[in-house]
């Protein structure tokens, strides 16, 4: 067993994972090519029928004019933002503390475009719209993530997005959908992806997530904003010379889980019931509002571990492969409900957590 991290050997050994599709290997490909006429021709230079017709799918999906297929959501979203400044000729956006763009990338947005953050809200909250109508100084976009991740996957209400999004209109102010995760939350809102996307004039949505593609996003917006985001994308390399295993792994994947986002969202919620059963330990949010949501323990890294691996090796059930040091006497992680949980025995389930409550107990 590995000594840099045993938590994760010990996870990789179980018979059961409760989170995610499944492991991200080769078969993952395999499937989704499984039915493919091998005669069927790649995508050239973002031309072609497997790319076309993917894109005009989930343009009519989101109920955006059209869409255009990038090979990450880094780039997507850049590109969204810069195009949006060029247009007012302002290079300002603002956007949540814990912003991918201002945590994930580098400073990308800053380097490559020379774009100044403007940061909304307590990092731990959803931005509201009195965060954007106290604005004290003019931008050209607002980027609202939804869930938003780095705090549990929460969200704001949706009448709260309705009014943000009114204001922003009405001030032409253009406003930018994060939406990695946009399909995991629309059982929460009861809205189709459409009703959602309607609020924003540039969506973004990821392929390997929820959806759990091999990687790949698309970006959807009017005729006029994709056709500056093609040029875009071919400026940021993304202009592959085909993109093929991408779109055909995210288009199998797209048609066999979007139908299966309602049972995540409820699984989410069964198994956050579990881990809220436990005394130290809290789901943030308490109640899950997609398929995700983190898991709080007041318990130090170190202590846990062990507990952890003792469980997995008991029941043969993983619940982690990595813990997060929130302080000297606290961790966290994250759980995205997919594929996997529903395989799990639920009387097998109930020891982990029975166990877990025993252990944790006696730190």
């Amino acid at each position: 067993m590995s000594k840099q991290n045993p938590l994760l050997e010990a996870f990789k050994q179980t018979n059961y994972q409760v989170a995610g599709n499944g492991k991200r290997n080769v078969q993952v490909l395999k499937d989704a090519f499984a039915e493919v006429d091998g005669e069927f021709e790649s995508d050239m230079y973002g031309k072609g029928k497997v790319i076309e017709e993917f894109q005009t799918k989930i343009a009519e999906f989101l109920g955006k004019e059209t869409a255009v297929f990038f090979p990450s959501g880094t780039m997507a979203q850049q590109i969204a933002l810069r195009i949006w400044c060029d247009e007012k000729g302002l290079k300002k956006v603002a956007y949540h503390p814990l912003c991918h763009l201002e945590i994930h990338e580098e400073d990308g947005l800053k380097e490559l475009h020379h774009i100044e953050p403007v940061l909304l809200a307590d990092k731990n909250r959803v931005i509201e719209l009195k965060d954007v109508v106290d604005l004290d100084q003019e931008i050209a976009c607002l980027l609202l993530e939804l869930p938003q991740r780095e705090i549990g996957g929460v969200l704001p209400d949706y009448d709260t997005l309705v009014s943000i999004s009114s204001y922003c209109r009405e001030k032409g102010i253009k406003l930018h959908l994060d939406g990695a995760r946009l399909f995991e939350i629309l059982p929460y809102y009861q809205k189709t992806a459409a009703e959602v996307c309607a609020l924003f004039d540039s969506v973004y949505v990821s392929f390997y997530k929820g959806i759990g593609g091999i990687a790949g996003a698309i970006l959807a917006g009017d005729e006029d904003f994709i056709e500056k985001s093609k040029v875009w994308k071919r400026r940021h390399g993304g202009d592959l010379i085909s993109l093929y295993p991408y779109i055909v792994s995210s288009d199998y994947y797209f048609d066999r889980r979007i139908p299966k986002m309602e049972q995540y969202y409820e699984e989410a919620k069964e198994l956050a019931a579990f881990y809220n059963q436990c005394d130290s330990v809290q789901t943030k949010p308490l109640v899950p509002v997609s398929n995700m949501f983190h898991v709080h323990f007041d318990v130090a890294k170190g202590a846990l571990e062990p507990i952890l691996i003792e469980i997995y090796k008991e029941t043969g059930i993983g619940l982690t492969g990595y813990l997060q040091e929130t302080d000297e006497n606290s961790c966290s992680y994250e759980v995205s409900i997919g594929d996997q949980y529903e395989k799990v025995p639920k009387e097998k389930l109930a020891k982990v957590f029975e166990l877990l409550r025993e252990k944790v107990s006696k730190k």
